[in-house]
């Protein structure tokens, strides 16, 4: 019987761990922190959006990111929604994002917990992976609780994101004594941070908006949802969304932008009319005042500034040429991005292990036979909406189905 030893007891390593022992494979989990299924509890607010009907590339990134465009299909969406109903999980559909019945994340993680009781896993809290060794009879595993061996490695030790869940790249380490590359990892899915003063204003203002990112002046991304404006920059899902390209872009040292578009429902000719008819309408009113019911009113007192008109300034003085650079303002507000959030704050990690050194059709390493990867410590991550989650099924159903082949 073959000896498997799954390092991370996260969501892909859960999975590896169902599929390894379903082929009466011997299964041991050594996970780090007290509990298995940490960062699976925090997902989806803690209701756990552990999948999403809507599948392709655009939802995935990495330096080739057509790699999980390879693997996904090998344990696509429906095989996860099946499993999931098999251990007792009933899905809960909302515009494609896919939740347990009972909203509850602790769910996911006590289902699969029981069919791993069933299949006789071992799970090892409290387990610190010191290194990795292999020769010809297999892997030693030397931990801070004694030393393991085994036939077989799965590494799923997660990334940096949100270490005190789990993930404090740990794994990077173990991958590359092992002889792999890693592409260097970066926060994702995280906020963006500028250092316009203004925004100490407009922290805790939230609205929809239309988003376009610029990297060296050249268009890059564009995305759109509920902005949070923030003392620090912003956040919100279409900023967690962009994410990922701003942070690569400015760890290369190249200059990043948005555009932030305020009211995307009508075209700036359209909104420099509603202006225009605003101010006239009341002559004697400020300029702060005619905005009021258009715009949140800490936005519209920085629009003003920003445009170089003085919100205390009457009406009657505000001439059309200032109302559509006030229009301009709101249509295009440019805000320059000084750097990205840190990785406490980030929910997945960009960049792990190079996919160019892992077979994607068993999520074997190239170099060492024996060693497998999943989840996050691959260079790929998703982006909102249940496809960090799916990724970790995916690979860790792969890499489990595959390890106990006889090769």
């Amino acid at each position: 019987m073959g000896n498997v030893i799954i390092v991370g007891g996260g969501a892909s390593g859960l999975m590896a761990a169902v599929f390894a022992a379903r082929q009466l494979e011997k299964v041991t989990v050594l996970e780090h922190k007290d509990k298995i299924g940490k960062k699976i509890l925090a997902t989806g607010n803690g209701k756990c959006n552990y999948t999403n009907l809507d599948q392709g590339p655009k939802m995935y990134r990495g330096n080739d990111s057509s790699f999980a465009m390879k693997v996904l299909p090998l344990f696509h969406v429906n095989h996860t929604i099946d499993l999931f109903k098999e251990l007792g999980i009933y899905p809960k559909e909302k515009n494609g994002y896919l939740y347990p019945n009972s909203e509850q994340a602790s769910s996911v993680v006590e289902v699969l917990k029981l069919e791993l009781n069933r299949l006789k896993v071992k799970i090892c809290c409290e387990v610190d992976v010191e290194g990795i060794k292999k020769d010809k009879s297999g892997f030693l595993i030397i931990t801070n609780k004694g030393e393991y061996t085994a036939d077989t490695v799965i590494l799923s030790a997660g990334g940096c994101a949100s270490p005190n869940l789990g993930s404090d790249g740990s794994g990077y380490g173990l991958a590359e004594k092992l002889g792999h590359r890693i592409i260097k990892p970066l926060p994702a899915l995280v906020q963006l941070k500028s250092d316009a003063k203004y925004f100490k204003t407009l922290a805790g203002v939230r609205t929809k908006v239309f988003i376009r990112l610029f990297i060296e002046d050249n268009f890059a991304a564009e995305e759109q949802g509920e902005l949070l404006l923030a003392a620090y920059g912003v956040s919100g899902i279409p900023i967690m969304q962009l994410s990922s390209y701003a942070t690569r872009a400015l760890d290369q040292k190249k200059k990043v932008h948005l555009l932030i578009d305020f009211l995307p429902e009508v075209t700036k000719e359209e909104l420099v009319e509603m202006l225009y008819k605003r101010v006239g309408r009341n002559p004697s009113v400020t300029a702060e005042e005619a905005l009021i019911g258009l715009f949140n009113n800490k936005l519209a007192y920085v629009g003003l500034k920003q445009a170089g008109i003085d919100p205390l300034e009457l009406c009657a003085l505000v001439g059309k040429n200032k109302l559509y650079h006030l229009a301009e303002q709101f249509k295009e507000w440019k805000v320059v991005i000084s750097g990205p959030g840190t990785f406490d704050q980030a929910q997945v990690t960009a960049g792990g292990v190079d996919t160019a050194e892992i077979n994607d059709r068993t999520l074997e390493s190239k170099l060492v036979k024996g060693l497998y990867f999943t989840g996050e410590i691959i260079d790929i991550d998703g982006t909102c909406g249940g496809y960090n989650l799916q990724w970790a099924w995916t690979t860790g159903a792969v890499a489990g189905m595959n390890c106990g082949i006889m090769k």
